[in-house]
């Protein structure tokens, strides 16, 4: 774990505070991340954890539930609704196993749930992953100051290097399950020939270009064991690696960048269907927006074009007509039904995009 131990902010180690009333809970813990590389203070009870925070300022928290005085449920609310510290990760610890408290805690905002007693693996493999969706998060906010800052004197510039950090973070998400990156390339301008054939305006297209290659970008969070995994998904892996929807708007959220509010949307929503048979919000026709539906179908057309390692790639005809008339798994009622025309419409572009001829190459 030692490569997560630093910070983008230069060479220092990353924080964790400690909270169980539980002491040798909390030497344990403190023992195990220490070895790690990584930086950590300890405290005792919620409200102590709270007065920490203030002074400690900790990149991640793992937090006991069950605590005399303030429970962990408490705390997480408290700590969501400060804008100071809403962006800190949070790993709940408890040693109950009920699904009404794992739900209850993850509804309060917390991030994710150990068990006790701890699997020293499992708590590394939460750690690294939190640690780095709260490094992408603390990268993305010290752009959006700048933006914000230097939007009069800089806008042309500064937009050009956003834009370049984007795709950046999309391409480190990307590289760990897609070798080219080509993937996040081509979906840029499928979603734009899309946005463009509805009759959306410039901006729109403008915006729908490069929010859309963020689609994914919360995989950085999913486990490599089950990212990686060359075979299908169990139950429990699925329910993991859907998640990836909402890491991916938690590192967009909050945002004043027009880029990343669609990019939000977008990495939220791109798995919902028309039908309301989707995740992870199980959304329904225009409770969808619009990005989210566009994206929806070229992930789906692409998908189908690539091999995968549970499937051969499909030739365009045959990717056409699975997304047209369905093949019991993808189906028709899966998409908006104004995507899906303006899709006929721009079908013969989707396919040279694939290709990567002309001036669809991709940037």
């Amino acid at each position: 774990m030692a490569s997560f131990a630093g910070t983008l902010a230069g060479n220092s180690r990353s924080r964790v505070l400690i909270v169980d009333d539980d002491m040798q809970t909390r030497r344990l813990l403190d023992v195990l991340l220490q070895s790690e590389g990584l930086e950590t203070t300890l405290a005792e009870n919620g409200q102590q954890a709270l007065e920490v925070v203030k002074t400690f300022k900790p990149h991640l928290i793992l937090l006991d539930l069950i605590m005399p005085g303030m429970t962990g449920f408490e705390v997480v609310m408290k700590l969501k609704e400060n804008s100071d510290t809403r962006s800190i990760p949070i790993i709940l610890v408890s040693a109950l196993e009920d699904r009404t408290s794992r739900l209850q805690g993850l509804k309060a905002g917390a991030e994710e749930f150990l068990t006790k007693p701890i699997d020293h693996m499992d708590l590394q493999i939460r750690v690294r992953n939190l640690l780095q969706l709260k490094k992408f998060n603390d990268f993305l906010e010290s752009h959006n100051q700048i933006l914000e800052t230097k939007v009069q004197e800089r806008t042309n510039a500064l937009r050009e290097s956003f834009v370049e950090s984007i795709f950046t973070l999309i391409r480190a998400a990307e590289f760990r399950d897609d070798e080219t990156g080509d993937h996040v390339k081509r979906i840029s301008h499928y979603s734009r020939e899309l946005a463009e054939q509805l009759g959306m305006d410039e901006e729109f297209c403008d915006l729908i270009f490069y929010a859309s290659p963020m689609h994914d970008i919360g995989k950085i969070g999913i486990p490599d064991h089950i990212l990686l995994k060359a075979g299908s998904l169990d139950s429990a892996e699925w329910a993991i690696m859907k998640g990836h929807t909402t890491i991916g708007a938690q590192i967009l959220a909050n945002s004043s960048s027009p880029y990343l509010k669609m990019g939000y949307d977008i990495a939220l929503g791109h798995h919902e269907r028309w039908d309301g048979s989707g995740y992870p919000g199980g959304l329904q026709g225009e409770e969808i927006p619009l990005p989210a539906r566009i994206m929806q179908l070229a992930d789906v057309y692409d998908a189908l074009r690539s091999e995968r390692p549970y499937k051969p790639a499909l030739g365009h005809e045959k990717a056409l007509d699975i997304i047209l008339n369905g093949d019991g798994r993808t189906l028709p009622a899966h998409f908006d039904p104004a995507v899906l025309e303006a899709f006929q419409h721009r079908a013969e572009t989707m396919e040279e995009i694939f290709a990567g001829s002309g001036e669809h190459t991709p940037y």
